[in-house]
C-alpha cells in the first residue's frame, strides 16, 4: 500500500476509555497504549483505499511510560503514533520474534526522522 496518499485519524483517549475499546475489540479488560484499527482489511476493506485507519493512544497511559521512562512526554506521544502507523501497514510484532525485530527496526528508523533525542529507542 502506498501511504503518501493514504488518511489516517489519530484518536486520545483516558484510561477508561481505551479499556472499553480494548475490550471491545480484543477481549481484554485493561488499558493498553495503543490500539489501531486498520481500514483496509476485512469484507469491506476496499471501499476507502485512501483510508489507512484509525490509532487510538492513551494519554494517561502515554504518560505513566514516559514518566517511568524518563523520557518527554511528546517522545511517547512519537514512539506510540509509529508503533500504530506501522501496525495499520501491516507490520506486527506479535506473528513472530522476526517479525516482531523487523518492526522495531523500522520504527527505530522513522523515530530518527522524527525526534530530536538520538539516544530514544523503543521500549
Amino acid at each position: 500500500m502506498d501511504c503518501h496518499d493514504s488518511e489516517l485519524s489519530v484518536v486520545f483517549v483516558d484510561n477508561d476509555e481505551i479499556t472499553d475499546i480494548n475490550f471491545s475489540f480484543r477481549g481484554k479488560n485493561k488499558p493498553t497504549n495503543v490500539l489501531s484499527f486498520p481500514m483496509h482489511e476485512g469484507e469491506f476493506g476496499d471501499l476507502n483505499p485512501e483510508l489507512l485507519g484509525d490509532v487510538v493512544i492513551s494519554l494517561e497511559t502515554a504518560q505513566d511510560e514516559a514518566n517511568k521512562a524518563h523520557i518527554k512526554f511528546e517522545e511517547r506521544l512519537s514512539q506510540l503514533l509509529i508503533h500504530g502507523i506501522l501496525h495499520l501497514l501491516g507490520y506486527d510484532h506479535e506473528r513472530s520474534e522476526e517479525d516482531a525485530n523487523i518492526m522495531e527496526k523500522k520504527s527505530v528508523e522513522i523515530l530518527r526522522l522524527v525526534e530530536k533525542n538520538i539516544n530514544l529507542d523503543f521500549f
